[in-house]
């Protein structure tokens, strides 16, 4: 079958507008979700990481209740634990895109520090828009795409359709006041349309190759769209 590239974040944390770091990572949900829907289906999994480091998961995502309660939890953790990829991610500036049939990105507040400014994972969304392959991104995942900056200084992915964690959202789960700035008011801003659906309710947006969710609800529908386009 297929191989898909998994680009997480790096950092361990998202620096406030006071300087503040509040620990983050990537959100468990948004990357157990679709591996597992991918790896059911026969296709290979390999992570990246700005540098190559084991990405560290948000320990807020672990909670019981961003689980449904304590067992999922507990069966969060355990899937965690058998993504064996997660502890030997490959360098993301070392990725060659003709490898892979698909890239995904999922989100937590990680990429807001660290892949919303990283020119190589910029150049591989550029690249992997403009080849027509599948390209999968979540929740705050898509502040990478503020990175994907073509030579004219124009964003990448100005003029497409996204779903991506909205300003309300951001409210409700009380970090907005505190921020440097807002997913949905940056992407706007580089003129990507930002398609705004209930908060925290599953929600899907597809625009050519590029499937995009809202949030951490929003996983398995962008998995089972990443699924189909794969065929």
């Amino acid at each position: 079958m297929s191989k898909i590239l998994f680009v997480l974040t790096g950092a361990t944390h998202w620096t406030l507008a006071d300087g503040t770091p509040h620990p983050t990572g990537f959100w468990a949900e948004e990357a157990v979700v679709p591996y597992r829907a991918l790896k059911a289906a026969g296709h290979e999994v390999v992570v990246a990481t700005p540098g190559g480091v084991v990405p560290a998961v948000d320990r807020a995502s672990l909670a019981p209740e961003f689980n449904g309660g304590q067992e999922g939890a507990d069966k969060t953790a355990r899937a965690l634990e058998e993504m064996t990829e997660l502890r030997e991610p490959v360098k993301l500036a070392e990725v060659d895109l003709d490898d892979f049939a698909a890239v995904f990105y999922p989100g937590g507040h990680g990429p807001m520090e660290d892949l919303a400014v990283d020119a190589d994972s910029g150049r591989l969304l550029t690249a992997t828009l403009d080849s027509g392959k599948p390209l999968a991104v979540v929740c705050h995942g898509p502040a990478a795409l503020l990175a994907a900056v073509r030579a004219d200084g124009s964003n990448a992915f100005a003029g497409y359709r996204v779903a991506a964690f909205t300003n309300d959202e951001e409210r409700q789960g009380g970090l907005a006041e505190r921020a440097k700035w807002l997913l949905q008011d940056r992407l706007t801003e580089a003129g990507v349309e930002v398609q705004v659906a209930e908060p925290w309710a599953p929600h899907l947006v597809v625009d050519r190759n590029l499937v995009t969710g809202q949030n951490p609800a929003s996983s398995a529908p962008v998995a089972e769209e990443l699924l189909k386009k794969l065929g």
